[in-house]
């Protein structure tokens, strides 16, 4: 077992959060480790405005984190698992999920009290179109305006009045201790998250046998499966930040039950469905559901949108 590993991490405030939250836990499960941050610049760091697809959509935010990982910089390395593109540079592996925070959106509002106080014409600052097209799709009558940056800018630029409310992934703002800014909870019938929203992701190096077996110590079970599941789906789907596509798996008693939309851009149309299956043989069961979704008529939306399939931010 090693005594000391660097973990790489993005320098982001929240990323940061992430990775002291994993180096604990792991602190806790192997008493004697020490683990040192090395913090990464991601090209989707140096994006301040405009389009990420624009940018070149997957990995903007992993890529010379991982390549830190690839030339031995560092040991491992925590990722908000919707960041990660569904398929893995070769030679790195997911060593470990710890259990799931809240994978719920959350409506941070300047003046109403949630979503259905705020004013006809309402303006929210979001720039995930999974996230518009849903929000869209139960109240026609709000207005987008793009919104990116950390998670202070964001609450920054709602102060600053151009906007009535923003949507944020409620589990990073409870990992920043920033829970009592949330005005609600979005219900998962109106806004169904994105694949894997809520789980960290430690990736390392596949043939890094020492590294992977001190990391094992803190994967949980039931959020791997949920990942695999969501992440088939969407890979499946070819889904991601160009096209609105939400997913959320969850294990009961053995039995993985996972939930997926998928929605025209604008949100006018959508379809749902949902299926539930055993826990051994989890892309399988990803894979079930947008087949499903393809029956109702889901393909009539990816048509419209074929691409690579990166995750939103």
């Amino acid at each position: 077992m090693p005594d000391r590993l660097v973990l790489a991490t993005r320098g982001s405030k929240l990323a940061l959060a992430q990775s002291r939250l994993v180096a604990e836990q792991l602190s806790h499960h192997v008493p004697d480790l020490r683990v040192e941050l090395l913090v990464v610049k991601t090209t989707g760091d140096r994006i301040s405005d405009g389009s990420l697809n624009d940018a070149g959509g997957a990995g903007l935010f992993v890529k010379e984190v991982e390549e830190a990982l690839l030339d031995g910089r560092a040991d491992f390395a925590v990722h908000s698992l919707k960041d990660l593109p569904t398929e893995m540079p070769s030679g790195l592996t997911l060593a470990a999920m710890p259990e799931r925070a809240d994978p719920r959106d959350a409506l941070v509002c300047r003046d109403a009290h949630g979503l259905d106080a705020l004013p006809e014409g309402a303006v929210i600052g979001t720039s995930s179109p999974r996230r518009i097209a849903q929000l869209a799709h139960y109240r026609p009558d709000l207005r987008f305006h793009p919104l990116r940056g950390n998670v202070d800018t964001r609450l920054r630029r709602l102060e600053s009045g151009d906007m009535d409310a923003i949507v944020l992934a409620g589990a990073g703002l409870l990992r920043l201790g920033m829970g009592d800014t949330i005005t609600q909870w979005l219900p998962l019938g109106i806004s169904l998250p994105a694949a894997g929203q809520g789980i960290l992701a430690v990736q390392a190096r596949a043939d890094d046998t020492r590294t992977l077996s001190a990391i094992s110590a803190i994967d949980c079970r039931d959020a791997r499966v949920c990942a695999l599941v969501e992440r088939a789906a969407l890979a499946e789907l070819g889904g991601g930040c160009r096209q609105p596509v939400g997913v959320l798996a969850r294990v009961h008693a053995g039995v993985c039950q996972v939930r997926g939309v998928i929605l025209e851009p604008g949100g006018q149309d959508c379809c749902r469905a949902c299926v539930s299956g055993g826990i051994n043989e989890p892309e399988a069961l990803g894979r079930q559901l947008a087949h499903e979704l393809r029956q109702i008529g889901a393909s009539r939306f990816l048509e419209r949108d074929a691409g690579s399939t990166p995750q939103e931010h």
